[in-house]
């Protein structure tokens, strides 16, 4: 069988990376590991109080399952707009929506389930500035 032919797999993810977000990410489903073609799949790991760097994904959708936390996440051309997710919340982002995440807790970290309609971890993720 050669490496490119379908087939089940399970991952575990079994390191942190750090993303361009500056949070911690642990790599699930992706291109690089199961040579997925539409798909990304993640667990994210925001620390207690800890933001991720204001930035937009190009070209595709990211869906995201609130597992333990709150989070608040401001959005818009000026990160004008904010919406409240907790365990149990499913919030989406459309493509180019430039976005913060904030772990509202000082003291437990927030994790999350990120989904992507693109294969990759972390290749179209951008720098955004609000000028604020």
């Amino acid at each position: 069988m050669n490496n490119h032919e379908p087939k089940v797999q399970s991952v575990r993810p079994d390191r942190e990376v750090m993303t361009q977000q500056r949070l911690p990410y642990f790599i699930g489903i992706s291109g690089q590991t199961v040579n997925a073609t539409g798909l990304s799949m993640h667990l994210v790991v925001i620390p207690p109080g800890a933001r991720a760097e204001p930035h937009i994904h190009v070209g595709y959708e990211t869906g995201i399952y609130v597992l333990e936390g709150t989070v608040c996440t401001r959005w818009g051309p000026a990160l004008e707009h904010e919406v409240i997710s907790q365990a149990g919340d499913f919030l989406f982002i459309p493509p180019g929506m430039p976005h913060e995440a904030i772990n509202l807790s000082e003291t437990e970290p927030a994790r999350a389930v990120v989904a992507r309609n693109d294969p990759a971890e972390q290749d179209k993720v951008l720098p955004f500035s609000s000028g604020r």
